[in-house]
């Protein structure tokens, strides 16, 4: 979920859990996807959005071949929307040694995300993201 996010000028993405969503927001606003470990060069790491539903779209069929090719070279995805395209332009590198191999971390993934979305995982019905998604008053903590 896109949770509204006191102090931010965009929404900061949120995990939450599947029965509370469908409880309580409409389908149309639940985000649905996968998280994939990705790296830039020199071991920068981040949990990349990997698309999981309506795959025939141009967005998420360019981002799932990106993706694909992601896993083999050094990839770049670059939005097509100002030249009003509606998929990416996917690079590899010129040179496959152009950057060092990786050094995966060795936390399971679980773990990964579990810790970078610590304080952005909505799991009980009085979470203030979820309070603020659905436009409820936020009790004072």
């Amino acid at each position: 979920m896109n949770v509204p996010t006191k102090g931010q000028t965009h929404h900061t993405l949120h995990l939450i859990d599947e029965e509370l969503a469908m409880r309580f927001l409409p389908s149309a606003r639940i985000i649905r996807m996968r998280l994939a470990l990705a790296t830039k060069p020199y071991d920068v790491f981040f949990l990349c959005q990997v698309p999981s539903q309506n795959l025939e779209n141009p967005w998420n069929k360019s981002n799932l071949r990106a993706c694909a090719q992601a896993k083999t070279k050094w990839t770049t995805a670059t939005s097509r929307k100002a030249e009003g395209v509606e998929d990416y332009k996917i690079d590899a590198a010129r040179n496959p040694k152009a950057f060092p191999d990786p050094k995966w971390p060795t936390q399971p993934l679980e773990e990964l995300i579990g810790v970078t979305y610590a304080n952005q995982t909505i799991v009980n019905e009085n979470d203030p993201g979820l309070l603020r998604l659905i436009g409820e008053v936020q009790k004072p903590s």
